[in-house]
Formats: structure tokens, C-alpha cells, sequence
């Protein structure tokens, strides 16, 4: 997945700084021209990423929220007055805890 949306944001004309793909969501530092609006920018790389992963595992679409790969929500922020090392320190340890939660079983159960 993170090559996939490295390929995407590329044709897209977006910088990504930093990202990191979690079990079940995606952290992007981003940025991208002041023409493009936010919202075309996540609906484009959550559109392509979606239609690559599932040409790439067909057999994943029956696994995923009704056959989607992403949910219909989002949230962006900008870096305000977090400067743009936090916000990679930050993203830098969500993998971090993520994984710590992946071998604790946190992921694919009910709870």
C-alpha cells in the first residue's frame, strides 16, 4: 500500500514527507499546490490506491467493510503551530504503537 500511494500522490503532483500504513488506517504528511483542494486530493489517492490494490489482491475485496478498502471519511489537518518534525515524530511512532498492538492480537477481533 505505501507504494501504491507513493506512485499515486506522485501522478497527483503531492509531496509525501512521511507516511506510514497502519493495520487498519493510513497516516500521510503531505502537501500538495494551493489550486488543488483538499478534499480532490484524498478522494483521488483513496480512489487509485483502492482500484490498484484490488486489481493487485482481488481476493482482499470480500475481506474489507462490504468490499471497500477505505471508509468514506477522513481527516486532515494542517501543521499550524506543530512544527513539520513533530508531526513526523508523531506519525513515525503511531507505526510503532501499531505494532506493538498487532502482536498483543488488538487487530481482526471483536472487542
Amino acid at each position: 500500500m505505501k507504494a501504491i500511494l507513493q506512485r499515486q500522490a506522485t501522478i497527483s503532483e503531492v509531496t509525501v514527507s512521511q507516511l506510514e500504513v497502519m493495520p487498519d488506517h493510513v497516516h500521510m504528511l503531505i502537501s500538495f499546490k494551493p489550486k488543488y483542494a483538499p478534499s480532490n486530493i484524498v478522494k483521488n489517492l483513496k480512489g487509485a490506491s483502492a482500484r490498484i490494490w484490488f486489481k493487485q489482491y482481488p481476493e482482499t475485496k470480500k475481506l474489507l467493510w462490504g468490499g471497500h478498502l477505505w471508509s468514506p471519511s477522513y481527516y486532515m489537518g494542517t501543521l499550524g503551530d506543530m512544527s513539520k518534525e513533530v508531526v513526523e515524530k508523531y506519525i513515525e511512532s503511531q507505526y510503532t504503537e501499531a505494532m506493538r498492538r498487532q502482536l498483543k492480537g488488538y487487530y481482526g477481533k471483536n472487542r
